[in-house]
């Protein structure tokens, strides 16, 4: 019993371990960084003689007396974000409705599986969880493939538009290219954009609401080229001839990468998905030898710590697998 308990231990360190590696140490680099590059900052504004202080750069907000009060306010602004989500997928739902049906599916996942007779609650809570996320992830889903084909398609964009620009067209004009030659999403999104400045919006404010509507680092960066040149008048064709050259390479790396790495991601979910499908196959097969697991008061602990170091190690192979480009 107790070389059992100090494997315990040791697994449990260790799967920890990975996960606080995994998540705190890349963001306590980048905070790192971030101090590092605000003292180069301040270091330099003493050398030239100006003082720089810590209050220019960074602004932080005290705790109120109702800060708590607050911080559940914001709360109800996950229905704003929500929203925004679903904008973004171009899918006609409204966030309350979706709110409601997650919180539907949880409640009657977790009924059904009380009455199903599944005694654990720390299973029934996840599983009722998963249940309620399921609208969530579809929206998830459905807003990463857009967003994927849009930024396929931004590169011929960007392309269409500077020609129209040698030209000698403005840049409403461009835009108005871009929107009738382009395809969905790109033409839908540039299309609206035509649409606002139609009906009086300035043409600035409407290349806002199209980096807010796609949320895209590259797209930002066209917006403000536009921006910059409208403002100044400053040629910024050459500049976005280089940024459409950047993104055909960065999609190119990241086709490059997901190809490159297809072996090991099928490994990952192979692995992933193994203590899954045992499970559910000793459970049709030869249910005596996983009954303990939820009658017996030790076995469901065993169970519940197992399920939850699954998440753990998924979410873990996850983020290493995911590669930011």
């Amino acid at each position: 019993m107790g070389m059992l308990f100090v494997t315990f231990l040791i697994f449990s360190g260790a799967l920890f371990g990975a996960a606080y590696y995994v998540w705190a140490v890349p963001a306590r680099e980048a905070s790192d960084d971030l101090t590092r590059r605000l003292r180069d900052l301040r270091s330099r504004g003493a050398a030239s003689g100006r003082r720089v202080r810590a209050s220019d750069i960074v602004r932080s907000e005290q705790r109120g007396t109702f800060a708590y009060f607050t911080e559940f306010v914001e709360w109800v602004g996950v229905l704003r974000r929500l929203q925004e989500l679903i904008d973004q997928a171009n899918l006609k739902y409204r966030a309350v409705d979706v709110f409601a049906i997650s919180i539907i599916l949880g409640i009657v996942t977790y009924v059904f599986l009380g009455l199903a007779g599944l005694p654990l609650f720390v299973l029934r809570v996840l599983m009722s969880l998963a249940a309620a996320a399921l609208p969530v992830m579809y929206i998830m889903r459905v807003r990463k493939k857009r967003m994927a084909k849009f930024e396929e398609q931004l590169p011929d964009a960007i392309d269409l538009f500077n020609r129209s620009m040698k030209a000698g067209h403005n840049i409403q004009s461009g835009l108005e290219t871009v929107a009738g030659e382009t395809f969905d999403p790109c033409r839908m999104e540039f299309k609206k954009v035509i649409e606002e400045v139609a009906l009086g919006s300035p043409l600035e404010d409407a290349l806002h609401h199209l980096g807010n509507r796609v949320p895209i680092i590259d797209l930002k960066f066209f917006i403000t080229g536009l921006i910059l040149q409208r403002q100044t008048g400053a040629n910024m064709v050459s500049v976005l001839d280089n940024l459409s050259l950047l993104v055909r390479e960065r999609l190119n790396l990241a086709a490059k990468m997901h190809a490159a790495t297809a072996q090991q991601r099928f490994s990952a979910g192979l692995l992933c998905a193994m203590p899954i499908v045992v499970g559910l196959g000793f459970w049709v097969l030869k249910p005596e030898y996983i009954r303990l697991l939820y009658t017996d008061d030790t076995g469901s602990k065993f169970l519940t710590y197992a399920i939850v170091s699954e998440i753990v190690g998924i979410l873990i192979i996850r983020k290493i697998a995911s590669p930011k480009f």
